[in-house]
């Protein structure tokens, strides 16, 4: 999610409280003052700047999670360098290709910062690359507020019985391991209400009903309002074989519409038992099929085998796309105004699905931060200081919400209310005061949180994302909602699933998983090129019988390259995960 990524794209929020880093108060609970809502260099208590010297450094930052490589811009890029003095320039394998994590391990330099996968970063520090941070970190009081999580995922690391500190995980919550906080899940079918409503709302029984659903979408609106073509699917290959699994990204998200989850080479079903990717019976060829149909039907954006992730972007933004699968999309269309109108995305149930999602990511998502190994003296100084920040009341709010006075303003109260709820989608142009250039252009490129959003912002008493504020429920309740309430019965989509027992949510939990030989690696890396290769060819197959040839061509390939042990060591590698889950239950 990436994934991933982009996390909360309609991000729109900022503390005042100005902190400097590691040492300062960056925990207060005060309500946030206004009188210094800018971008500018923030202060400490005596006044001098908190960037630690005049001299500006340029921080590699190893990124596993960004869709941008290159130097940071725009209005985060003023942040940071008003902060801490810091320039950030991205490395990102999701653009460089998956070779520079090679090249750059075997020089023995991953980065200053690194942002990895759990396999890659527990490598990593057997490798020596990565930084004990144990010492430094006891000084950082925003990422001592998740120190209970952060010992938890470093006690679990291989050989790591002492409890050094290595990794910081990503997406952390402020609530508990077993909490669910979100109205909504992160991937579910949704559509535009007034599209939908315009076709009499029908209900859904399976996969094929929702193609016909859509279908009837597109044929209706063939265009968007400004006449370019629209179609209800509209794919990108940019996060293929990402984030520990098999296979087209897109195809993979949809498998857990049906309680199950791609483990690697596996496939958790919902009865809590693994089976081979490979399996007819699974999900993911259950998925890929579906996408096949929908282009047997015309419903699949002619492009989406090769267009990248920001030309996907663009369509969502221009309403192109009728169809989204992400909770995250929705800021690239969703505005009150839209809303207001009637024209919101927004969940619409398909009866026979039961779906997946795990509890608040309390001990985090997956994704580690760290420090390289062979950072010393004032840059390891300034790197730390940043990641405390980044962990802050204000760094957090920066990251999801955005710049005060500009996305959003801040009441007599302390809570927050949104202004300019296009500024991503429309890429806004930025006040230089801010940092200038597009806002879009300008969003933090390491497109990945310390903090999630679902966690409360001790500033204003309510989560971080806004589509949890109060002021944001209010200016809401509006023709979209409130007709999807009238039809569905309920306020929210995970109240549907409650109420028609298609929810299964697994704790989240932390434990350490066996890193793979270079043997294992060669396979998986063979054999998801495979999978990914073949399965585009699939979904823009001829006919039925030449999609299930290719299949089985497929499959064939696959054991040829040593997809057996690839999946045995993934299922006894998850079946650590699954015996934890359990547990926690």
């Amino acid at each position: 999610m990436k994934k991933r990524v982009v996390a909360l794209l309609l991000s729109l929020t900022m503390v005042a409280a100005m902190l400097a880093g590691c040492g300062n108060n960056a925990a207060s609970t005060d309500k946030p003052s206004t009188a210094n809502t800018s971008t500018d260099t923030a202060k400490t208590d005596n006044g001098d700047s908190s960037a630690a010297s005049d001299e500006t450094l340029v921080i590699e930052v190893y990124d596993e999670a960004a869709n941008y490589q290159g130097t940071q811009t725009g209005w985060f890029a003023k942040v940071v360098k008003d902060r801490f003095n810091i320039e950030l320039n991205i490395i990102a394998p999701q653009v460089a290709g998956d070779a520079v994590y090679q090249t750059r391990t075997a020089t023995g330099n991953l980065g200053d910062i690194v942002l990895l996968d759990p396999g890659h970063f527990s490598d990593c520090v057997a490798a020596g690359l990565i930084k004990d941070i144990s010492g430094e970190i006891k000084n950082c009081s925003n990422l001592m507020g998740f120190e209970d999580q952060i010992s938890t995922y470093n006690k679990g690391l291989e050989n790591n019985a002492g409890g050094t500190i290595y990794g910081i995980p990503c997406e952390m919550t402020n609530t508990s391991p077993t909490s669910f906080s979100d109205d909504v899940i992160y991937s579910s079918p949704m559509l535009r209400w007034d599209l939908y409503s315009g076709i009499g709302a029908p209900d859904i029984e399976d996969l094929d009903g929702l193609l016909e659903t859509i279908k009837k979408i597109q044929d209706a609106n063939p265009t968007n309002e400004n006449g370019d073509p629209a179609y209800g699917f509209s794919l990108w290959p940019d996060w293929d074989n990402n984030d520990g699994m098999i296979g087209i990204a897109n195809v993979v998200q949809l498998t857990t519409w049906y309680g199950e989850k791609i483990k690697g080479s596996a496939i958790l079903t919902k009865d809590d038992k693994f089976i081979p990717l490979t399996d007819k019976n699974g999900t993911y060829y259950k998925m890929l099929k579906f996408l096949y149909k929908a282009n047997q039907m015309g419903i699949v954006d002619p492009d989406s085998g090769s267009q990248n992730w920001d030309a996907a972007c663009a369509k969502m933004s221009a309403g192109q796309v009728y169809t989204f699968w992400y909770s995250w999309q929705v800021g690239f269309w969703n505005t009150t105004e839209r809303l207001a109108d009637g024209k919101g995305m927004i969940f619409i149930p398909v009866k026979d699905q039961l779906y997946y999602t795990t509890s608040d990511t309390y001990y985090g998502s997956g994704r580690i931060f760290g420090v390289g190994s062979g950072v010393e003296g004032e840059k390891y100084d300034r790197i730390m200081k940043f990641l405390d920040w980044y962990a802050s009341p204000e760094g957090v709010t920066f990251q999801h919400d955005g710049i005060e006075g500009f996305n959003y303003t801040v009441g007599a109260d302390g809570k927050f209310t949104i202004m300019n709820d296009n500024a991503l989608m429309d890429n806004l142009p930025v006040p230089e005061e801010y940092g200038g250039a597009g806002y879009s252009d300008g969003n933090n490129a390491i497109n990945q949180w310390i903090v999630s959003s679902i966690s409360t912002n001790p500033n204003t008493g309510e989560p971080y994302g806004n589509t949890h504020w109060s002021s944001w429920k209010a200016a809401t309740a509006t023709k979209t909602k409130n007709e999807w309430s009238a039809r569905f019965g309920v306020a929210e989509p995970v109240d549907w699933m409650k109420a028609n027992n298609a929810l299964l949510v697994r704790p989240s939990v932390s434990v350490s998983l066996p890193t793979e030989d270079a043997d294992i690696t060669v396979i998986r890396n063979q054999v998801g090129q495979e999978v990914k290769d073949a399965s585009w060819k699939m979904i823009f197959a001829s006919n039925e019988a030449e999609f299930d040839s290719m299949w089985d061509t497929m499959v064939t390939n696959l054991d040829s390259l040593g997809f057996q042990d690839l999946y045995k060591f993934d299922v006894d590698k998850y079946t650590i995960e699954l015996e934890a889950m359990k547990a926690a239950k």
